[in-house]
This record gives C-alpha cells, sequence and structure tokens, in this order.
C-alpha cells in the first residue's frame, strides 16, 4: 500500500512540476510559433519563464483603494491549479487522489480560478479592470455550459466521470478515439480551451489596447510577486487544459502501472502531445483575427451545439 501511495504521489509531484515549469515554457514556445509564422524572429521561448522570475524580485505594490481580496487571489488561483493539476491522470492513471478525481471536480477548480480572477480585477474599482471582468464573466457564462456538457458525452461514453477510468476504459476501446462522440466533444472543448485561456480569436494575449483587452483588463493592477504569481497560474492553467484535452483524446503513452519508467515515458508523452496542441494553436492564431466581442457568443454556441452533439450520439451509440 505504502509503495503505491509513494507512486502516485511521485507522479503528482512529476505532474505539478512540468506543468509549473513547462505552463511558461510553452506560452513561450506559442508565441515563438506565432512570430515565426507571421515572419517575425520572436522571443526565446522560456522568456515567459525569465519574467516571471524577475518579478519575483520586483516590489510588491496594490492600489491603495484595494482589499486584501486583490492580495489573496493570485495565490487562491495558483493554489486552485496545482490541485487541479495534482490530480489530475496527466502523466498516470493512478494521482493522489486518483478515485476521486472526478471531470466535473477539475472543471470547477479551473473555474474557480476565473471567478476569484473577475472577481479581483473588479477590487481596485478602475475602469479598465471592471471593463475586463464583465467580458470575461460574459465569456465564461457562455463557455460554461459547452464545456460541461462536452465532459458529460465523454462520461455517458465511458459510463463514468472519474478520470482515470475515462481514460483506461478509452485505452481499451480505442476506436472510440475516432468515433462522432469523442471527435464532436474535441471540437466542443478545444473552442472552451480557447475562449478560457483568452487566445485568439477569443482574446488576444498579446495586446495592450484598451477596447480589445480581456485577461490583461483584470491584471493590470498587479505588480512584482503578485504578477508573477498571475502569470504563472494563467501558464499553468493553459498547460492543464491542454494537456487534459491532448490526454482524454490521445491517451497512449501515460503511464498505466504506477512505475518510475512508465511515470517518465508519461511525462514525455506529455510534453509532446502539449508541444503538438500548442503548435496547432499557434498556426490558428497566426491565421485569424480576433473576433468583435459580439461574435464570440457565436463561436461559443457553436461549441455548445457541438458538445449537445457529442451527448446525443454518445447516448444513440450505447
Amino acid at each position: 500500500m505504502s509503495a503505491t501511495i509513494g507512486a502516485s504521489l511521485g507522479a503528482s509531484l512529476v505532474q505539478v512540476a512540468l506543468v509549473l515549469i513547462g505552463g511558461p515554457v510553452l506560452v513561450g514556445w506559442m508565441a515563438k510559433v506565432r512570430a515565426r509564422a507571421e515572419g517575425r524572429v520572436g522571443a526565446p521561448t522560456t522568456q515567459v519563464l525569465r519574467d516571471v522570475a524577475k518579478l519575483l524580485t520586483k516590489e510588491r505594490m496594490r492600489a491603495h483603494t484595494s482589499s486584501a481580496f486583490l492580495a489573496l487571489a493570485p495565490v487562491v488561483v495558483l493554489a486552485a491549479t496545482v490541485v487541479a493539476v495534482a490530480i489530475t491522470p496527466l502523466v498516470s492513471t493512478a494521482p493522489v487522489l486518483g478515485s476521486s478525481a472526478d471531470i466535473l471536480v477539475v472543471v470547477y477548480l479551473v473555474l474557480t480560478g476565473s471567478v476569484v480572477m473577475a472577481l479581483a480585477g473588479l477590487d481596485a474599482g478602475t475602469a479598465f479592470g471592471g471593463m475586463g471582468s464583465s467580458r470575461a464573466v460574459t465569456i465564461g457564462a457562455l463557455a460554461e455550459p459547452a464545456l460541461l456538457v462536452g465532459v458529460v458525452a465523454l462520461a455517458i461514453q465511458a459510463g463514468s466521470t472519474n478520470l482515470p477510468q475515462i481514460i483506461a476504459r478509452t485505452l481499451s476501446h480505442p476506436t472510440w478515439v475516432a468515433g462522432p462522440t469523442r471527435l464532436l466533444a474535441l471540437a466542443a472543448l478545444l473552442i472552451v480551451v480557447i475562449a478560457e485561456t483568452g487566445r485568439m480569436p477569443v482574446d488576444n494575449p498579446s495586446t495592450h489596447l484598451e477596447l480589445t483587452m480581456i485577461h490583461e483588463a483584470m491584471v493590470l493592477e498587479y505588480a512584482g510577486p503578485d504578477l508573477a504569481l498571475v502569470s504563472l497560474a494563467a501558464a499553468a492553467r493553459l498547460s492543464l487544459l491542454t494537456g487534459l484535452v491532448a490526454t482524454l483524446f490521445v491517451p497512449w503513452g501515460i503511464d498505466t502501472r504506477a512505475t518510475a519508467l512508465g511515470v517518465v515515458i508519461g511525462a514525455v508523452s506529455l510534453v509532446g502531445k502539449v508541444a503538438v496542441v500548442g503548435t496547432g494553436i499557434a498556426v490558428m492564431e497566426a491565421h485569424s483575427a480576433k473576433l468583435r466581442l459580439f461574435r464570440v457568443p457565436e463561436l461559443l454556441a457553436g461549441g455548445f451545439v457541438l458538445s449537445v452533439l457529442a451527448v446525443i450520439t454518445g447516448l444513440v451509440s450505447r
């Protein structure tokens, strides 16, 4: 029993380390790919990681009109993301509390970060913060139904909402991956991931124009270590969601025996799959324009329709 617990703890620690270190690298890699696709050289892939390290050495500054919530929000968002990473089967199907790793729990841990950041954007009482929070909540209210219905489609097909069981049953039924239920759910979840992580065409992560900012508007009041934690949490969240989508739909390579070699292979496999997904998103961003805010609901409505179709096909095929 102790060996099993040790293996689960080790797998979770590897996952957390990969996401916390690899998340900023993933953001830098996607920026590099986008720059190359646009004919630019771009910053090094480790630039975001360097920025986080540099911000940790800077002075912490907060608006005098803000409350303690503004200071607590970065810690809460990062903590919720780390807990979600620790229990999610990314490298191994036996992480810590894997028996309780319900897909809805992971979803709501991620959405907890979204709600906390929206409230933090309102805390200082600035116009930009309120605008960004309003837009983020609007997008979240439209994206969450598609996300929940999409994961229900996966749960219906696997007969369980437990993530390790969904992955295990996918491995035992490889034809599911090419089936209509998985393909429709994959398309819906990719749209949701793009919306929830503030990527193009929903949001432009590289813009600082006040009329187009969403995520950047909510974090304008942060500086120094607080901004470092917010940036790290956003990068970790992107890494978690892309890794979860890649693992759910292409589970091969994940460790299923809780061995040291299996964890290493699972880590390498996760890095490769996340890099492929990140490259695809970056290339798409280089060839697309940001949607007007009033057009975003149409995209998210399309994701919701795809998730509903995934549920219908899952019920029909049972």
